[in-house]
């Protein structure tokens, strides 16, 4: 795949390890900290793993990095003779961004970037979101990019703040995104 990609107004780029201080910096800020837990002392020798960087894309406006996309390649579950069939069918995504660049549109459409990087640059038949039901902003971009809510699950993730909350899981399949973008 060539990178960078480019949207209207950002670019999508793959990490490297000296972008951890400018990652950290919005990271630790309480209204991200909130949804994804403060970044640990070690973040900078975390961010530099390459199983790390591997899955991690900045975004940038005007060649500042205003926030980052996951998009993590997995398996899907398969019975064992089908195994081969399964493998790196399918991703997990997630972000966040800057709070001053919140209300923009930004996110949107670096996430609506990463689903046509997931279906039509790498063939991925499947994509997932997750995100705690309180954060409003998060499944309600998952919505507006065609995200389909599956699940709702009662207590079972740790939120930052010590206390288990819900969650939803959203996930959007390669023929309903192509569907929606013919």
């Amino acid at each position: 795949m060539a990178w960078p990609v480019s949207t209207a107004r950002l670019t999508l780029r793959r990490a490297r390890a000296d972008d951890a201080e400018a990652v950290l910096s919005y990271r630790r800020l309480p209204d991200v900290s909130e949804w994804i837990g403060a970044p640990p002392e070690d973040f900078s020798d975390r961010f530099a793993a390459p199983e790390r960087l591997e899955v991690l894309l900045l975004v940038e406006r005007a060649g500042v990095i205003i926030g980052d996309l996951m998009i993590k390649v997995e398996d899907a579950w398969a019975p064992a003779q089908l195994a081969s069939q399964a493998r790196g069918v399918q991703a997990e995504l997630g972000w966040s961004l800057r709070p001053e660049e919140t209300g923009k549109g930004y996110a949107t459409e670096a996430v609506e970037a990463a689903l046509r990087i997931c279906f039509e640059e790498l063939g991925l038949r499947r994509v997932t979101a997750n995100c705690f039901t309180a954060n409003a902003a998060s499944y309600r971009l998952m919505e507006r990019v065609g995200m389909r809510r599956e699940a709702r699950t009662v207590k079972d993730s740790l939120h930052p703040s010590g206390e288990w909350m819900d969650g939803y899981s959203y996930g959007l399949l390669a023929e309903e995104w192509r569907r929606r973008h013919q």
